[in-house]
């Protein structure tokens, strides 16, 4: 799904005009964005978090010729999925079979 498919299915699912619906998808991804940008976590409960995580530099191997190279610490972006979401996807009920 791209964002225009989801800009599509808010309006088809709200009533709201599309422009109205566009306004709202950018301003929430551009404020997710930003809190992430700055390494702040954000949880949207039900869906899932995405944090960001630091990696420590570390020392790797160039494979073709098995020379060491020094690899730079980073960032990188993980997302954990929500008790809810990981339910629906993987089709397991909350409710335990007696």
């Amino acid at each position: 799904m791209t964002k225009a498919d989801l800009i599509d299915a808010v309006t088809e699912h709200t009533g709201l005009r599309k422009k109205d619906v566009t306004t709202v998808v950018e301003a929430a991804f551009g404020t997710m964005a930003a809190a992430l940008t700055h390494h702040e976590k954000v949880q949207i409960v039900g869906f899932g978090s995405f944090e960001p995580r630091q990696r420590k530099a570390r020392l790797g191997r160039d494979p073709r010729n098995q020379a060491e190279i020094k690899i730079p610490a980073s960032w990188s972006l993980g997302f954990r999925p929500g008790k809810q979401l990981k339910q629906a996807v993987t089709g397991k009920s909350r409710k335990r079979a007696r």
